[in-house]
């Protein structure tokens, strides 16, 4: 029986000497700095330092941003390529109480504009690249931030801007204290702020406390650390991230590494060549990028007679088709997909084996490694109907995913309504399209919006694609819907040759109507000769996925 303020016989009650440990970022560089003080981080195989020289900048930041009025509460935006800056950042911002955001500078500067607003940052860390881009949009800001200008070389030094600066970083933080100290506070403080572009109205903001970071780095060391051989991450791998730290906080991968007290090398922007060199040069074993920066590192090795063997990778943002799947395997890479979004954390499951259970069989290989995978830990997983009711696990009844774990994000900054469609029933409402092998395996068949609904049939986009980019001579392609007078819909393929081939659409054709005889597609699923159409490029997303809205509004 409760009574007065006593705390409950079954609640577990701290001794008054006791420290309640909270989930803070800052517990995530714990571990690093005891037992991995001395291991190296590297900006582009030219600026060197260790965790422990990490920790001192992490505290010249935090003084730094103290002098220009930064405190708990407070939100200061990075707009930078993958660099030192952005790592010390990811820690010394929200260890202050402040909130870290993400600038995604691939958006339009009318878009980068509204974020900024929409966010409130006092505070702006620019690489003077982006200072062109900022001095047009300035004058749409309705608070404009106090700018730290980052700059790389002397040949940025030179870049000249009409806007107010209160600091160069590099001298700023070189002559700021590095003893700060970082209290503790409530572990479901908002630490980190960025946004995810949808395909109709203004970007929507997702944010993660602490407690949320913390959680989704355990939950992905755990998986990415469980196998034994393969697939995995472990304290001598070099770390190289290749998905944008603007993104996801680059699927939240950098927290592990740092954790692990990995060896981590920031390549800043991401140049085939360069991005190569520094995994020759670096010995980088273990990276994660989307599927046409993979196309392009092979094709870059490729070219230069480079074996890539050694490199583990996970690949995400869209799928991994079996062909890219195949080269990559061809050319020495582990590659193997995760599956999650920006509301996510990101990571939510990974196509990692179970253990002794790698398939002999080639083919049956390619497509393990090409699906959503099995849950990561703390992540509860489902597949259901419209009403909610899980379909069977058979490998055929598709359902949407709906979520559950510890670091999803809560809801969408300043939008309830969109935050309350989010979490529908209680789950986090994915509107992924998907199917359940016996084994807990998960394949991504589509997007609810992506289907194409066709003589009575659904057709997944996602599984044309894959088709069709087994095509001798095709690079790439992208499926759409487009409206049909008898059959509703019909789907439509927009291809990419590859350099020096001559595929045409009817070996397009020919190679999707054999697979129809087979009963491995539908007739449906085929699209007419006409409605196959090759481009020089398809267009992208931001985050270098698929862009099918600016499709269907070029065919429209």
């Amino acid at each position: 029986m409760q009574s007065g303020n006593h705390t409950p016989e079954h609640i577990v009650a701290p001794t008054p000497s006791a420290y309640d440990y909270p989930l803070l970022v800052k517990q995530l560089l714990v571990n690093a700095l005891a037992v991995s003080a001395n291991q190296e981080i590297t900006y582009r195989g030219t600026q060197r330092y260790s965790y422990d020289g990490l920790y001192r900048r992490i505290g010249q930041l935090a003084h730094t941003l103290t002098s220009f009025g930064v405190k708990a509460g407070s939100t200061v935006a990075v707009m930078d390529w993958d660099t030192h800056r952005y790592l010390e950042s990811y820690f010394a911002i929200p260890m202050m109480g402040a909130t870290l955001f993400t600038v995604n500078v691939r958006i339009s500067p009318r878009q980068i504009a509204y974020t900024l607003n929409d966010s409130g940052a006092q505070v702006l860390i620019v690489n003077a690249e982006f200072l062109p881009l900022l001095e047009q949009i300035w004058e749409s800001l309705t608070r404009p931030p106090l700018l730290i200008i980052a700059r790389d070389d002397d040949a940025e030094a030179s870049i000249a801007t009409s806007l107010a600066v209160a600091c160069d970083y590099e001298p700023t933080i070189a002559s700021a204290s590095p003893d700060f100290v970082f209290e503790d506070f409530d572990e479901r403080t908002r630490a980190a702020l960025f946004y995810t572009t949808g395909t109709t109205g203004d970007p929507k903001g997702v944010s993660y406390s602490h407690r949320q970071i913390v959680l989704h780095t355990l939950a992905t060391a755990t998986s990415l650390a469980s196998p034994r051989e393969g697939q995995r991450l472990h304290r001598e791998d070099v770390y190289m991230p290749i998905t944008p730290m603007f993104h996801v906080l680059a699927w939240g991968i950098p927290y592990v590494a740092v954790m692990l007290g990995l060896k981590i090398v920031l390549p800043g922007r991401y140049q085939p060549d360069a991005l190569l060199r520094l995994r020759q040069t670096e010995r980088v074993t273990f990276s994660h990028c989307v599927p046409t920066i993979l196309q392009m590192l092979l094709d870059g090795a490729k070219r230069d007679g480079q074996a890539l063997s050694g490199w583990k990778m996970v690949i995400g943002g869209s799928a991994l088709s079996t062909s890219l799947c195949r080269a990559a395997l061809a050319q020495g890479i582990d590659v193997f997909a995760g599956y999650g979004m920006s509301e996510t954390g990101p990571i939510v499951a990974l196509s990692q084996f179970p253990p002794g259970a790698m398939p002999s069989d080639e083919d049956e290989n390619v497509r393990r490694r090409c699906m959503a995978g099995r849950p990561v830990p703390m992540v509860e997983l489902r597949i259901v109907d419209a009403d909610m009711r899980d379909v069977p696990r058979d490998g055929r009844t598709q359902g949407e995913i709906v979520l559950r774990a510890p670091f999803l994000t809560l809801g969408y900054h300043g939008k309830p309504e969109a935050s309350e469609r989010l979490w529908a029933s209680g789950y986090l409402h994915t509107q992924d399209v998907a199917v359940m092998e016996p084994d807990g395996y998960v394949r991504i068949v589509d997007r609810i919006k992506d289907v194409i609904k066709t003589g009575g049939e659904w057709v997944s986009s996602v599984e044309i694609e894959s088709l069709i980019n087994e095509v001798p001579g095709v690079q790439e392609s992208a499926v759409i819907g487009v409206r049909d007078e008898t059959w509703g819909e019909r789907p439509m393929a927009l291809v990419v040759r590859r350099a020096g081939t001559a595929v045409m659409p009817l070996d397009v054709r020919k190679h999707l109507l054999a697979l129809a005889s087979s009963n491995r597609i539908s007739r449906y699923a085929v699209p007419e000769e006409t409605r196959i159409v090759f481009l020089e490029e398809i267009p992208k997303t931001s985050v270098g996925k698929i862009d099918k809205k600016r499709l269907r509004e070029w065919i429209d």
